[in-house]
C-alpha cells in the first residue's frame, strides 16, 4: 500500500507547481516597469536626501527587475545593500521601500523555506533600524517605532503569505481539474475499447454458428442432390435463410461500431441482445441443420438481467456451433436450462466423437470465449469430454454477482 504524502510534502509540491511556472512576458514587462518607475522617483529622491549615499538606493531597486524570476536572490542581494547602508551609517532613505517589495516578492513566489528565513531577516532588520536610528529618542519612542517598523514588515510578509495561499489553491485546483479530465478521456477509451471487443465477440458468434449450419447444409445438400432433390432443395433453402439471417445480425453490430461517431444517437439506449426467450428459436435452426436437439427447461423461470441471459444464450450458441462442427454425422445434443435457487445451470452435451471446443489464443473465440462471458456474469464454464464418448459444457451462471473479496 502506498502511504498516504504528508501534509508539508503536499505542500512542498504545490509550491513547487507555483514557482514552477513560466512568468508571462506581460509580467516581466509589468516588473521592469516598475522597478524603472521607483529608481526613477525613489532612487531620485533617495540622491536629492542623502546625497552620494542615495546610490545605494539604486542597489535596492534596480534588482526588483527580477523579482519574480529569482525572488530569493533577489530578496538577498537587496538585504545585502541595505546591511551596506546600516554599516555605514548611511540614513533611511525613501529607496528603502525596496526591502518590502523584495520581502512581499519573496512570500509569494519564493521557497517556504526562504520566505520563513526573510520574516526573521526583516525582524532582525527592524532591530538594526531601530538601535542605528532612533539612539537618541527616548525609550518609548524607540518602542513605538520597532513596533511600528515590526507590524509593517509583518504586515507585507502576511499578505504575500495569503497571495501565496490562494495561489497555491488555485494551482491545486487546477491540477485536480487537469486529473479528473485525465481520468474522464481515459474512462471513455476504456468504455469504448470495452464496447468494441464485445461487439467483436458478438460478431464471431453470430458468424460461426451461421457458417457452421450453413456448411453442414451445404454438405448435406451436396449429398442429397442426385438422390433427393427435395432435400437438396430444402438445404439449400436452409442456407439461404442462415445467410440472410447471419448477415442481418452481422449488419446490426457492425452498425454499433459506427454509432458513437452518428450524432444525435442516445450512447445509453438500450439495445436489444438474445436472451434465453431467443433459444427455441436457435435450436430450431439447428434442427433444420440436420442435427437432433433435445432441450429441457427445469426449475422455476424467471427473468433474468440482459448480460446474463445473452451470456445463457451464446454459450448454447456456442456448443451447438461446436457440435456440428466436431460431433460427426448422427449425433445427438442436449441442452438444459436449470433454474436453480440462487444460479442458472447451462448444460450442453453430445454423443459425438467428443472432439470438444479447443482452446483458441484470441480472446472471444471457443472455451475461452464462454470463459470469459461466464467470468463477467460472475460465473464459471467447466468443458470436456465425457465418459464413454461425446463431450460436455457446463456453465453455472448467478443470479447476482457475489459481493466481496476481489472482483
Amino acid at each position: 500500500m502506498t502511504p498516504a504524502p504528508r501534509p508539508g510534502r503536499t505542500l512542498a509540491r504545490m509550491t513547487g507547481i507555483l514557482t514552477a511556472r513560466p512568468v508571462p512576458a506581460r509580467s516581466k514587462a509589468f516588473d521592469l516597469l516598475l522597478a524603472g518607475s521607483l529608481c526613477m522617483v525613489f532612487g531620485l529622491l533617495s540622491i536629492a536626501q542623502a546625497g552620494f549615499e542615495g546610490i545605494l538606493g539604486f542597489g535596492m531597486l534596480v534588482p526588483l527587475i527580477w523579482r519574480r524570476t529569482h525572488p530569493a536572490l533577489v530578496f538577498f542581494g537587496v538585504s545585502a545593500v541595505a546591511s551596506v547602508q546600516w554599516l555605514f551609517g548611511a540614513q533611511l532613505m525613501p529607496a528603502n521601500v525596496g526591502l518590502l517589495v523584495a520581502l512581499y516578492t519573496i512570500s509569494v513566489y519564493g521557497e517556504v523555506r526562504y520566505s520563513r528565513i526573510a520574516l526573521g531577516i526583516g525582524g532582525l532588520g527592524v532591530l538594526m533600524a531601530t538601535s542605528r536610528y532612533w539612539t537618541n529618542s527616548d525609550w518609548r519612542q524607540q518602542v513605538t517605532m520597532m513596533v511600528a517598523l515590526g507590524a509593517l514588515v509583518f504586515g507585507v510578509w502576511a499578505f504575500g503569505e495569503r497571495r501565496r495561499t490562494r495561489g497555491l489553491y488555485v494551482a491545486q485546483l487546477e491540477e485536480r481539474a487537469d486529473q479528473l479530465e485525465r481520468d474522464r478521456d481515459r474512462e471513455a477509451k476504456l468504455a469504448v475499447s470495452n464496447e468494441r471487443t464485445r461487439i467483436a465477440r458478438e460478431i464471431h458468434d453470430v458468424v460461426a454458428h451461421g457458417l457452421s449450419i450453413m456448411i453442414v447444409q451445404a454438405d448435406g445438400g451436396l449429398y442429397a442432390a442426385d438422390k433427393s432433390p427435395e432435400q437438396a432443395k430444402k438445404a439449400l433453402a436452409t442456407i439461404g435463410d442462415t445467410g440472410r439471417a447471419s448477415l442481418t445480425e452481422m449488419r446490426k453490430m457492425l452498425g454499433l461500431l459506427k454509432q458513437d461517431e452518428q450524432p444525435g444517437l442516445d450512447p445509453n439506449q438500450p439495445r436489444p441482445q438474445p436472451g434465453v426467450s431467443s433459444l427455441p428459436e436457435l435450436i430450431d435452426n439447428v434442427r433444420d441443420a440436420g442435427l437432433t436437439v433435445d432441450y429441457e427447461v427445469t426449475g422455476e423461470p424467471r427473468d433474468l438481467e440482459a448480460l446474463l441471459g445473452l451470456t445463457a444464450y451464446r454459450i448454447v450458441q456456442e456448443g451447438l456451433t461446436n457440435t456440428l462442427k466436431h460431433a460427426g454425422p448422427g449425433a445427438r445434443t442436449s441442452v438444459l436450462l436449470d433454474f436453480g435457487h440462487e444460479m442458472l445451470t447451462v448444460v450442453v452435451t453430445d454423443d459425438g466423437r467428443g472432439a470438444g471446443v479447443a482452446p483458441s489464443a484470441d480472446p472471444g473465440h471457443g472455451l475461452v470465449g464462454m470463459r470469459q462471458r461466464a467470468s463477467i456474469s460472475g460465473g464459471t464454464v467447466s468443458a470436456g469430454p465425457k465418459a464413454g464418448g461425446g463431450y460436455e459444457v457446463i456453465a453455472k451462471l448467478p443470479y447476482h454477482l457475489p459481493t466481496g473479496g476481489d472482483q
